[in-house]
């Protein structure tokens, strides 16, 4: 049986592969086509206001081979850096979400069929939060089958409850850690946008204070 599932499991990530293989293939396969018959259709006619840089539909007004502003990079470079980080919620989104579900039916005494069976639905959620093998917890042995399926959706109650307490601890630390980054770039005057200017005035601005 756990062969069964293993196999199950390995030849739905490979369908998983497979559709995402093909769709990458059509996708570029549609785009080389599109320029493919745009390059035979559309007319050949190249002068000098084609080769112009085009920027909002203004003239532009002297080369494009100039410095970049600085300021740009520092301020583009912190909004990646702190953009990325909200990548790392989708996990904990994830199984936060799985972990509700599975104690909803749990509660719902749907999570264990009998006190060895999981349920269908029980059973895939807790493959999709990564359990290879998932089983019915153990639990101590009662007088009838019916209060061990009980004793059974009790302790998935209160396992995944437990799942779901520990991935709010988590996202807590680390949206206090992201913080602390942004308070640290903001107190250093990163996100100022003429940061000679600011520590400037705000050099003139103590001794005035002082007296």
């Amino acid at each position: 049986m756990v062969f069964a599932k293993s196999a199950a499991a390995l030849e739905s990530s490979v369908s998983i592969v497979g559709y995402l293989a093909l769709f990458v293939a059509i996708g570029l396969v549609f785009v080389f086509v599109n320029l493919l018959v745009g390059k035979f259709l559309r007319p050949h006619n190249p002068h000098q206001e084609k080769g112009e840089i085009y920027e909002c539909g203004e003239p532009t007004i002297g080369s494009s081979y100039v410095q970049f502003d600085l300021r740009f990079y520092i301020v583009a470079l912190l909004f990646i850096i702190f953009d990325v980080e909200v990548a790392f919620f989708f996990p904990w989104a994830t199984v936060f979400g799985k972990s509700e579900q599975l104690a909803s039916l749990a509660q719902e005494n749907q999570a264990a069929v009998t006190s060895s069976q999981l349920s269908d639905d029980a059973e895939r959620l807790l493959m999709e939060m990564g359990v290879a093998n998932p089983t019915v917890p153990t639990v101590a042995s009662q007088s009838s089958s019916v209060l061990e399926t009980a004793a059974a959706n009790e302790t998935m109650v209160a396992s995944a409850k437990t799942l779901s307490f520990i991935t709010l601890i988590d996202i807590a630390v680390f949206f206090v850690v992201l913080m602390l980054g942004f308070f640290y770039v903001w107190k250093r005057g990163d996100l100022d946008w003429v940061k000679a200017v600011v520590n400037e005035r705000r050099r003139n601005r103590t001794p005035s204070a002082e007296a």
